[in-house]
């Protein structure tokens, strides 16, 4: 398995957008070869820096599907958009992916 994460700061005040924005989007994830599930993280408010962190978690059967989708038509359709948004960001989004070695 593998695990595709992305870490998003996000303006204070501006989180209500943000979650509205993932819950409306239309990934078409679910038909995608691979794909197992997907969360959308809340994390803490940092007052001082003026964001909250998010994270968006994707598990896939493969890091070889996860690959597959990224260059995919559909991904690009699913991120088409994203640009447009900059200004509920403090800077971009910031990529992980992780094999899973172990797991219940």
């Amino acid at each position: 398995m593998y695990i595709a994460m992305n870490r998003f700061k996000v303006v204070t005040r501006t989180e209500g957008d943000f979650e509205t924005v993932w819950r409306n989007r239309d990934s078409g994830l679910a038909e995608v070869p691979g794909f197992v599930e997907f969360r959308l993280l809340r994390g803490k408010l940092n007052a001082e820096e003026g964001y909250t962190l998010y994270s968006s978690h994707t598990v896939w059967k493969s890091e070889e599907d996860f690959q597959n989708w990224t260059r995919s038509e559909r991904f690009r359709a699913a991120h088409r958009n994203a640009g447009d948004r900059k200004a509920m960001y403090k800077g971009p989004p910031v990529f992980e992916g992780f094999n899973v070695v172990d797991g219940m």
